[in-house]
């Protein structure tokens, strides 16, 4: 994989197409709810495509803009920002608010996706 191509290894959702990318997936997908005026969210941005280039096959990193999208926002309580939810099955599974380092995080959804650390 280039560098280009890590720089955009996850995807973008939006209210729209959050049931199809995220809920009807057959993987598990971690969505990042962030916002373009949050530091914290854009400290773990380059965390997360690390991630999602690197666990490619077992898990898809997903990125919604809550100021863009508030309705997905709301419908998954999301209150602070970053918050990360992990969906398995079309089912939110694990939540983790506040950015973490890569470790920290591959710990945290260890657990719901297996094999990740």
């Amino acid at each position: 994989m280039t560098d280009a191509e890590k720089a955009h290894a996850t995807i973008e959702v939006s209210d729209a197409s959050f049931s199809t990318e995220v809920l009807s997936s057959d993987r598990p997908v971690l969505v990042d709810f962030w916002a373009t005026w949050c530091g914290p969210c854009k400290m773990v941005a380059p965390v997360l495509e690390e991630i999602a280039s690197e666990r490619a096959g077992q898990l898809t990193v997903a990125k919604l803009d809550v100021d863009a999208n508030p309705e997905t926002a709301r419908d998954f309580q999301v209150v602070s920002i970053p918050t990360m939810i992990l969906f398995k099955d079309g089912q939110p599974v694990k939540r983790i608010v506040g950015a973490k380092g890569k470790a920290a995080l591959l710990r945290e959804l260890s657990d719901a996706v297996p094999n990740l650390t």
